[in-house]
């Protein structure tokens, strides 16, 4: 009689609720007995994501080496099918061990404020020109944006001083336009001779709260929209540049006057904006926005609060039932706006809390400030670490603006339904 005792460690929880278990856990057990194993027991402890599988073996077999080698050879082969059956098909807010096991549009995440282990959750928007068309004016839609898109997980310093500061997203600008974000919230600051991407301390910038100049995420956001002819971006600048004329040298530089959608083409009393279709085939698919109103002036850089309201950013604009504007804006039920903003996000960013905010939260503040800005839905909602949610999250918020933008559903995919068959409301 040999008795082996044997530890495999590996991630079960892509199919450990699933019929695959039983299925693997019966065919190691023919694989065993036809082993002339006589005794063995499998058990399986959780340990946050990670399901140790302890082999308690006995057989009667001559020859122990060659059994024990069978025994890990055939177990290993079991698991690597197991784990190839669960890859790319997990689905919404099923149980994963990476971004692989999960399907297109999903990537692996967890969030211990309301699930445990990881799970498949949305990753990606609704491409809602894709999904209906672009033939409305571009204030009948609503985009996702990113705070302080600039301020990145990881991002090494450029400065050669480690840096002090916070961040708020979790992907690089090109990662988070592949992935529907067309929003960004930029902060330039004059800093060493040129325009910086920069969080301040004592308004103004620092090598310790810098993050990269200004034209390197330019050129990524070029990059992006010469390779996707049919998108539009819009910057919103927090702006602290004081060099003449240094935004627009910048953004010269970056290549991306070509886009620029000039401030004579915007409205200015609350009328529609030009159709989206027309600014994709005029190719004047850049809004940029700055704070600074002298620059609309001297620049022809648009001033934000002469063509959106806006509520109040950071704790005080995350109160539940109470969306009021921010001081820079008008109310937010002034309809010679014709664009509104949204912000929920935290005034210092917490990723563990992040996936709470960015879903059922979030929503209720979306109807909260529909009420508040005269019945008209948000055009751009601005959050942090945008992918974080329990489930669908800001995607979702997103496809629900959409959808009531569009068709009066709660979500974008009904729109596309009731567009095949006007008897579905």
């Amino acid at each position: 009689m040999y008795k082996y005792n044997l530890t495999f460690s590996f991630d079960l929880s892509p199919f450990s609720c699933s019929p695959n278990f039983v299925h693997i856990y019966n065919s190691m057990f023919l694989l065993l007995a036809s082993m002339e194993v006589t005794q063995w027991n499998v058990l399986c402890f959780l340990s946050q994501q990670i399901y140790p599988l302890h082999l308690e073996i006995s057989s009667t077999k001559m020859g122990p080496s060659r059994n024990l080698i069978s025994i890990i050879f055939s177990v290993s082969v079991l698991l690597m099918l197991a784990s190839a059956c669960s890859n790319g098909q997990r689905k919404l807010l099923e149980q994963c061990s990476s971004d692989g096991d999960c399907e297109a549009g999903l990537y692996c995440f967890s969030c211990p404020e309301r699930f445990s282990g990881s799970r498949c959750v949305r990753s990606t928007i609704t491409d809602q020109f894709k999904l209906l068309n672009n033939s409305l004016p571009l204030n009948k839609y609503a985009f996702l944006t990113t705070h302080n898109a600039f301020a990145i997980d990881h991002t090494p310093s450029h400065t050669g001083v480690p840096r002090l500061t916070f961040t708020n997203q979790e992907d690089n600008v090109t990662q988070q336009l592949k992935n529907g974000v067309r929003g960004l919230m930029l902060d330039t600051y004059d800093f060493k001779g040129d325009v910086w991407l920069c969080h301040s301390f004592g308004g103004k910038c620092h090598d310790y709260t810098a993050f990269e100049p200004a034209i390197d995420t330019l050129k990524e956001i070029e990059a992006f929209m010469s390779s996707k002819p049919a998108e539009i971006v819009t910057l919103i600048l927090e702006d602290y540049v004081q060099a003449p004329n240094g935004l627009t040298k910048v953004f010269a530089e970056a290549g991306l006057m070509k886009y620029w959608f000039p401030v004579s083409k915007m409205p200015r009393n609350g009328e529609d904006w030009p159709l989206v279709s027309d600014m994709v085939a005029n190719n004047q698919r850049l809004l940029v926005f700055t704070s600074n109103k002298s620059k609309q002036e001297s620049e022809g850089i648009a001033y934000q609060w002469s063509y959106m309201v806006e509520n109040k950013y950071g704790n005080r604009g995350m109160h539940a039932g109470s969306c009021s504007n921010r001081a820079e804006s008008s109310p937010l039920n002034d309809e010679r706006k014709s664009l509104v903003l949204v912000n929920y996000f935290k005034s210092l960013p917490i990723k563990r809390t992040a996936c709470v905010h960015n879903s059922g939260h979030l929503i209720d503040m979306l109807h909260t400030c529909y009420a508040a800005a005269g019945n008209r839905w948000a055009n751009f909602v601005a959050v942090d670490y945008y992918k974080r949610s329990e489930g669908r999250g800001s995607f979702q918020a997103v496809d629900t603006l959409n959808g009531r933008l569009l068709c009066g559903c709660d979500d974008v995919h009904a729109c596309a339904v009731s567009s095949l068959n006007p008897l579905v409301k």
